[in-house]
């Protein structure tokens, strides 16, 4: 059901009033607080679970969510006979949606929720309208789409030349950069579905990394013991998509 304003629903949330709430997700931290203010009537607060799929091939992408804190969000390309790698994660520096400024928005992969948490939510037909009125919101979005083309694009390479190890290493970093704190809500069968690989495969790598002090296993949770460690133990993927993001956004990117 789209989220526009054609048939008024009382019983959906209002929007947020307080624009606190709105910086949960950097990107939107960002903004002025006169496009703030625009965008905060239509803007709504949403718990999303681990699983959740908010687009899938082909949809036409009605709501933009931003994830706030530690939630994030991964592209997935699906193959015919259902298999799914990851292209791109989106964490609270960005937005899953909203890219795509004007007619059909029909999304190329899907979109689902790989650590839960809170996230916000706009119609993306809303979110567009406020692109039109105020340029900052548009060139902050466009400079986000030109990111999160890097990161894919980054993705290729890296899944085609570099062991898994590396890759399971940027994963963990980029993912750590997200949660803001060193103990990840992350299961071995979620990061092999992320990698494309068996969880065999992940188990393997995970004990490998412990073994060399990086991180700690716990019960549906990794810790980051060793950041300095890990990113060595990385391909330089992890560090090109970071250095091209902050060279975009140097307003959103965190120190």
């Amino acid at each position: 059901m789209s989220m526009g304003q054609s048939t008024p629903d009382p019983s959906r949330p209002k929007g947020l009033a307080d624009l606190s709430a709105l910086r949960g997700n950097r990107l939107l931290a960002a903004l002025p607080s006169a496009a703030l203010r625009e965008l905060a009537p239509h803007v709504r607060s949403v718990a999303l679970e681990r699983g959740r799929v908010l687009f899938e091939p082909g949809d036409d992408v009605e709501t933009t969510h931003l994830p706030c804190h530690s939630t994030m969000v991964s592209l997935l390309l699906v193959t015919r006979d259902g298999r799914e790698v990851e292209a791109a994660s989106i964490g609270r520096e960005g937005a899953a949606g909203g890219i795509v400024s004007a007619g059909h928005k029909p999304a190329y992969g899907r979109a689902v929720v790989q650590v839960p948490g809170p996230s916000l939510a706009v119609a993306t037909d809303q979110l567009e309208a406020a692109k039109r009125r105020h340029p900052a919101i548009a060139d902050l979005f466009s400079r986000y789409a030109d990111a999160l083309l890097a990161q894919v694009m980054q993705s290729v390479v890296c899944n085609a030349l570099h062991p898994v190890e590396q890759r399971a290493a940027r994963w963990l970093l980029s993912t750590h950069d997200r949660a803001g704190e060193d103990i990840i809500r992350l299961t071995q069968q979620a990061l092999a579905e992320m990698l494309g690989v068996q969880r065999t495969t992940v188990s393997g790598v995970a004990k490998a990394l412990e073994h060399r002090g990086l991180i700690r296993q716990h019960h549906g949770h990794v810790e980051i013991v060793d950041r300095e460690g890990l990113e060595a133990a990385c391909c330089e993927c992890y560090a090109a998509v970071d250095a091209h993001y902050r060279t975009l956004m140097p307003e959103v990117a965190e120190d």
